[in-house]
């Protein structure tokens, strides 16, 4: 880092510490982030011991309370806020309080959140510098959601990074990423933030995070999910709100800021910027599910960390005026979204889109960057960039953030899961999804029913699961019978788009992705070799034309023509001996409005 660059960051965390720091006669409540003068952030016994000071003296304000524990036993705290004892989600309610979640360190290396949150609480319940702030909305904040991860402290967990001294690691103890974690929650401390999101059902979510990537002059990028991805009611008040009013107020606070910035080639960013494909893995993915908005923001790894702090206190304090001043559009935008998804359930007509391509129209953007070198490295055999920071630059760049939908479906009036799927429906459970449990068995249950073929997986592990990439799909009636404790999942819900991600097998991150059905793909009877032999002479003898659809692949397919097993599998698989086993026949049944009421009925 050049010179300059120190001296102009060291310049601005002073500048930001005078601003922002309490006056002398609050020098108590100086938060230890700031007593080191932001070099080092607290523990979470000590983040515990501040806040649990805040709750003593601003009872009426603050309230700590655990939502769980962490795998390795420690509790997940979260602190709730507002101006006058509005503690509860039925008072919230009735209040006609908008509820915003707050969490910080979900990626507990990048924590600014956390210290951030401290401060600002610390100025709404105590120095009295923001009285009001929490008036007419009630603030729900995880200072650490991964806190097994943040005690696993080190100065060597991320290398991209400018401070604290040290810093929590990205995964928790069971080496699980938290935020590719939310749609198949297999983390305990997902299943927890499950619950107290279904307890509290927020109606924004904030997310903080800390950049990797490329080096430009903002000290804070920050994301929504693309209007596509969400009811028009909230995509408008997402728009009104974050890019028409917060984000201009935040910058006149000395701050630069800038949409999420996913370049195209990290090696060039001349070549522009797209999105970087977030979906229901994501916490904002996840909450356009739950028809919420919500904002990721991002500090900028290579400033300061006093900086990166008060980027944060300054853009939550602009936001949560901005909710403060208008709660009633908050409330009828979240209100109009689930009404909406209620609606449309049975009705032929709906397209919900499951995946999203990049809209091939781009649009201009000024980069403010800095001035970069591209040299061949002859280590890596790559091209090696390197920045100067000394030299801002603007760069008119193409943005291809825009998304479009790709593959749509028509959502069926209710799901069927038969019984016997009873790690299908231990996922309705953690998701908080209504259902009804059939009590006695139901012959000749008619349905929609998926058969799922040439199944192609990843070849390596990702988040402790190897991932189903590709299949072929086609959808056929069928009648079924159902066991006592199948269940119906009704799509007249306001999750119903969560119950559409997890069991739409061509969703992207549905229980079929994600692994959790491989077995329907595993023939369990096969054929030895010396029976598969006269099966097949037998069945080329009566039907010539599946003689010659075996002879031209041998034709065609070398690999298949070398491998003496697979030549006899392809009579198998085409008999009723391995058709009796039902491989590839997704579980998961879709009924229509009709089949459901007569469902109903029995």
């Amino acid at each position: 880092m050049s010179y300059r660059r120190v001296f102009l960051s060291l310049l601005l965390g002073a500048f930001a510490m005078t601003t922002h720091a309490a006056g002398p006669h609050d020098s108590d409540w100086i938060t230890p982030a700031e007593t080191s003068q932001f070099r080092t952030t607290p523990s979470y016994e000590q983040t515990l011991a501040y806040l649990q000071r805040l709750q003593q003296t601003a009872p009426g304000k603050i309230k700590l309370e655990t939502f769980g524990i962490s795998p390795q036993g420690r509790p997940m705290t979260v602190v709730i806020a507002s101006s006058d004892g509005t503690f509860t989600p039925d008072a919230a309610r009735a209040a006609h309080k908008p509820i915003v979640l707050l969490q910080a360190g979900i990626h507990p290396g990048e924590i600014e959140g956390k210290d951030a949150g401290l401060m600002l609480l610390r100025d709404i319940a105590v120095t009295g510098k923001y009285p009001h702030l929490l008036d007419h909305l009630v603030l729900v904040y995880i200072p650490v959601f991964s806190v097994d991860g943040h005690e696993n402290s080190s100065p060597y967990n991320r290398i991209n990074q400018n401070g604290p001294e040290s810093m929590g690691f990205r995964g928790q103890s069971q080496y699980l990423n938290l935020n590719r974690d939310y749609i198949k929650a297999d983390a305990p401390e997902m299943q927890d933030w499950l619950k107290l999101w279904q307890t509290w059902l927020p109606d924004f979510l904030i997310d903080v995070h800390t950049t990797d990537g490329a080096d430009y002059q903002y000290d804070l990028t920050w994301y929504t999910e693309d209007p596509h991805k969400l009811d028009p009611a909230i995509a408008r008040w997402q728009r009104k709100t974050i890019v028409d009013e917060t984000m201009p107020a935040y910058e006149k606070r000395g701050h630069l800021a800038s949409i999420y910035l996913e370049f195209k080639d990290g090696r060039d960013p001349r070549k522009g910027i797209e999105n970087f494909g977030s979906g229901p893995r994501f916490s904002t993915g996840y909450a356009a599910l739950q028809n919420r908005p919500a904002l990721l923001l991002e500090t900028h790894m290579l400033k300061s960390y006093a900086v990166r702090v008060h980027a944060i206190y300054d853009l939550l304090a602009v936001l949560l005026g901005d909710i403060n001043r208008d709660p009633s559009a908050l409330l009828a935008a979240t209100s109009k979204a689930d009404a909406d998804t209620i609606a449309r359930a049975g009705n032929a007509n709906v397209q919900v889109p499951l995946t999203f391509k990049l809209d091939p129209t781009s649009a201009p953007f000024e980069l403010k960057g800095y001035t970069f070198t591209q040299t061949h490295s002859d280590i890596s055999n790559d091209t090696w960039i390197q920045y100067d920071p000394s030299k801002p630059q603007t760069y008119r760049i193409d943005n291809w953030n825009g998304l479009l939908p790709d593959l749509s479906i028509t959502p069926p009036a209710a799901y069927v899961i038969p019984g016997e799927w009873t790690s299908i429906i231990e996922k309705l459970d953690t998701h908080g999804i209504a259902y009804r449990r059939i009590g006695h068995p139901m012959k000749k249950v008619e349905a929609e029913a998926y058969q799922l073929d040439q199944p192609q997986w990843a070849s390596e592990p990702f988040e402790g699961h190897v991932m189903l990439r590709t299949f072929s799909l086609h959808t056929a009636p069928t009648e079924v019978r159902l066991p006592p404790g199948s269940v119906i999942v009704p799509l007249n819900q306001r999750a119903a788009n969560v119950a559409i991600e997890l069991l739409e097998p061509q969703a992207p991150d549905s229980l079929l992705h994600w692994g959790y059905l491989n077995a329907i793909f595993e023939a369990k009877e096969y054929g030895e070799p010396r029976v598969l032999e006269k099966l097949a002479r037998d069945m080329m003898a009566k039907d010539p034309k599946l003689k010659a659809e075996f002879e031209q692949k041998l034709h065609d397919d070398p690999t298949f023509a070398a491998n003496s097993r697979a030549r006899l599998e392809f009579f198998f698989e085409r008999s009723p001996w391995y058709s009796v086993q039902a491989v590839g026949a997704y579980p998961v049944l879709r009924l229509n409005a009709a089949q459901l009421a007569i469902l109903g009925t029995k």
